[in-house]
Formats: C-alpha cells, sequence, structure tokens
C-alpha cells in the first residue's frame, strides 16, 4: 500500500519568495511523502527574481512559479498549513475544516542582495523541512 502524500500549504503575503522557495525545497527534499503548494494573502504580480535565482543556483526547478492568491488553493485536502511570516499569520484564512497549522518565520530578503535569498533559502531547507516532517510524523530529511 502507497504512503500517504501529505499536501502542505505554505503561506506568506506576497507569495513571491519566502512561499514559494519553501514551496520548491518541501517538493524536492520530500518528494513522494509531501505535495507542496503556497499562496499569499496578498499576492506580487511575480516571483522574486532573487528567489528565483538562490532556487536555480541550488540546481532546483524554477518552472512555472507564480503568485497565487489563498483562494486558488482553498479547494485543496490540505493536511498542514504553515505560515512563513508574521502578516499572513495574522490573517490566516478560515479553512472550511480545521487544518493544523505551524508558523515559522524567516527574514524577508526582498530588496537585499542575492546572499541574502541564499541564506534565507537555506535556513528555510534547514528549519522549515524539519518542522514539517516532525508535525506529520515523517521521517527527518538528513
Amino acid at each position: 500500500m502507497a504512503e500517504k502524500l501529505y499536501t502542505v500549504l505554505v503561506l506568506c503575503t506576497g507569495n513571491s519568495c519566502r512561499s514559494q522557495m519553501a514551496e520548491v525545497l518541501l517538493n524536492h527534499e520530500l518528494a513522494g511523502q509531501v505535495r507542496a503548494l503556497s499562496a499569499g494573502t496578498r499576492p506580487q504580480p511575480k516571483v522574486a527574481d532573487g528567489a528565483i535565482a538562490a532556487l536555480q543556483q541550488a540546481g532546483l526547478p524554477t518552472d512555472g512559479l507564480h503568485p497565487k492568491d489563498i483562494d486558488a488553493v482553498m479547494g485543496e485536502d490540505i493536511d498542514l498549513v504553515v505560515t512563513v511570516c508574521d502578516n499572513a499569520k495574522e490573517s490566516c484564512p478560515i479553512f472550511p475544516r480545521p487544518i493544523p497549522a505551524i508558523h515559522l518565520p524567516f527574514h524577508d530578503p526582498h530588496g537585499e542582495p542575492l546572499e541574502s535569498f541564499i541564506a534565507v533559502r537555506d535556513d528555510i531547507r534547514k528549519r522549515l523541512v524539519a518542522a514539517v516532517c516532525e508535525k506529520l510524523g515523517l521521517p527527518v530529511v538528513a
């Protein structure tokens, strides 16, 4: 019997940087166990260039990344919500059923040099992947 594939929604305000990097990292690190989605409470017009560059530099896929409004994912069967910025935590939508949530804020590198985006990418990889594994009872990826 196949293991359950958990759906994790990463929420932030603009869905242009931290939540996008978290979506890609979770899908990469926990492939086959987790399907990560991301959305924003007030999505920006496009994903930050620094976020794309930081992901590409790590050899991660960036095709098709675009900011999405929370309404775009409300129909999904979500197992866990992760807020990665304080604004999203404050304005986290009410879902039709109770969904476990964790709040794990990350620095917003928007407007900063690429090194800041890379540092946030690595911080997300280190802290968020472990937190999601722990919350869902999955083996932690080394």
